[in-house]
């Protein structure tokens, strides 16, 4: 993400950093204010200013991290193809950009899951985003289009399903393997697609 020459932005993008580089070294429940504050290199005051509490903050860098994904989804997307194959490039380049930060990949993926409701509330945001993207791409005209558009419940198990593939190789610790799971997870999302009844 772009830094802003502003002060304010500046100091929240180092906390967001700061709690992503202490999460993946301390757990998320042993990381405390004050050390978001000292990686950040900011006050425990503005701190205060950007995010009300520690779990703020995580979500907070959740979101940041889910929009500049959806970004490179966005980004790989060659519109001279067809849609189907446009959704397994954008699938590519998702799975690519998780695996090249491993340590931001597991705070995302495991701290999140640690907050109750509100990470259950903004992991549902962040898929929702996702399988609106790829409602958008599968059922955008094209010339010769063979399947039928894709219902928004059908997009949703979509990345629900791609998830736990990558949580899968989260926890086995086998995170430098997603650009692997290009073919099996453009197969799910063909398979859903025209399978449809």
């Amino acid at each position: 993400m772009p830094v802003s020459a502003d002060p304010d932005t500046s100091h929240r993008r180092r906390l967001l950093d700061a709690m992503g580089e202490a999460v993946a070294r301390k757990g998320y429940a042993d990381t405390t204010i004050t050390d978001l504050a000292a990686i950040a290199r900011v006050s425990r005051r503005t701190f205060y200013e950007h995010f009300a509490t520690k779990e703020d903050c995580l979500v907070a860098l959740y979101e940041a991290a889910s929009k500049q994904s959806l970004g490179v989804l966005r980004d790989a997307i060659d519109p001279t193809h067809d849609p189907l194959t446009q959704a397994e490039q954008a699938l590519e380049a998702y799975l690519t950009t998780m695996a090249s930060n491993p340590a931001l990949l597991k705070t995302l993926f495991i701290a999140i899951l640690s907050l109750g409701s509100a990470g259950l509330q903004a992991r549902r945001r962040v898929n929702q985003q996702l399988a609106d993207f790829i409602v958008e791409v599968v059922n955008r005209p094209h010339e010769g289009r063979q399947h039928p558009p894709l219902p928004p419940a059908l997009a949703l198990s979509i990345v629900g399903g791609i998830h736990e593939l990558v949580l899968q190789k989260v926890e086995q610790d086998r995170i430098a393997e997603l650009p692997q799971l290009t073919a099996t997870t453009a197969q799910f999302v063909r398979a859903v697609v025209y399978g449809q009844r």
